[in-house]
C-alpha cells in the first residue's frame, strides 16, 4: 500500500475535494488536544530547568533552554501524542466503517482505485496537520513558558526574550519541522491500511483502531529518535 500511495500521489486527477475535507476534519479533532498538551509539557520543562539554572546564578538563560527544548522535543513528542491519539484513529475509524460497509469494493467495481481517491488524499492530510500542529506545539507552547518563567519565576522577559536564539536556529526548526511531517507521513500510512484492511465487521474496526495507536506510537517514536540524531549531527 505505501509503494501504491508513493507512486499514486504525482498521477493525475488529484482528490482534492477529498484533500480539503479530511485536512478539516483531522485538525478539527486535533487542534483541541494540542492545544491542551503543548502548554502542560513546556510549563514542567521550564518550571524544572530553571530551577537548575536558578542553582546556578543563570535565570537569564531560560529562553534558551526553552526554545532549545520546545523546538528540538516537546513540539515533536506532543505531535506523535495528537497525530497518533486523534488523528490517525479517526482516519482509520472512517476507512474501516467504508470497508465494512462494502464502500471500498463498490469503487472498484466502478474502476476506482480507492489508494488515489481515499488514501493518498488522507496520508496528505496527515502530513500537512502535523507539519501546522508541530507549529502550533512550538508557539503555544513558547508563549506559555514566557509567560510562566516571566510572571511566576520572575525571570527577566528581556534576558528570556534574548536567549531564545542562542542554541536555536533556522535549521532547528527546519529538522522539527521535517520530523513533524514523517510523523504525519507514517501515522496516515499506518491508519489507512488498518482500514481499509480491516475485517470482522464493527468489532474488527475497534480492534484496528486499537491497534493504530500502538503501531503509530512505535512507529513514530522511533523515528524521533533516529531524526533527533541525524538532526543534531546536522545542526552541530
Amino acid at each position: 500500500m505505501t509503494l501504491d500511495v508513493f507512486v499514486l500521489l504525482v498521477r493525475t486527477p488529484f482528490a482534492w475535494r477529498e484533500f480539503l475535507l479530511q485536512s478539516w476534519f483531522v485538525a478539527r479533532v486535533s487542534i483541541l488536544p494540542t492545544l491542551m498538551l503543548s502548554i502542560p509539557f513546556t510549563v514542567l520543562l521550564v518550571f524544572t530547568f530553571n530551577i537548575l539554572l536558578t542553582e546556578f546564578g543563570a535565570a537569564d538563560f531560560s529562553g534558551t533552554g526553552a526554545a532549545f527544548g520546545t523546538v528540538t522535543q516537546i513540539g515533536p513528542i506532543v505531535t506523535v501524542l495528537v497525530v497518533a491519539g486523534a488523528g490517525a484513529t479517526a482516519m482509520c475509524a472512517d476507512l474501516g466503517a467504508r470497508t465494512i460497509r462494502d464502500e471500498l469494493d463498490a469503487l472498484r467495481v466502478m474502476g476506482v482505485n480507492p489508494i488515489q481517491v481515499l488514501v493518498v488524499p488522507r496520508v496528505l492530510a496527515g502530513m500537512l496537520i502535523a507539519l501546522m500542529l508541530s507549529s502550533l506545539v512550538i508557539l503555544v507552547g513558547l508563549a506559555g513558558a514566557f509567560a510562566f518563567s516571566v510572571f511566576v519565576q520572575d525571570v527577566t522577559p528581556g534576558a528570556f526574550v534574548a536567549g531564545l536564539t542562542l542554541l536555536t536556529g533556522a535549521t532547528d526548526v527546519a529538522v522539527a519541522l521535517a520530523k513533524a511531517a514523517l510523523f504525519g507521513l507514517a501515522a496516515g500510512l499506518i491508519a489507512c491500511h488498518k482500514g481499509i484492511s480491516v475485517g470482522g465487521g464493527p468489532a474488527g474496526v475497534g480492534n484496528a483502531v486499537n491497534e493504530t495507536v500502538v503501531f503509530s506510537f512505535m512507529a513514530l517514536f522511533l523515528i524521533n529518535i533516529v531524526a533527533t540524531a541525524v538532526g543534531m549531527k546536522v545542526t552541530l
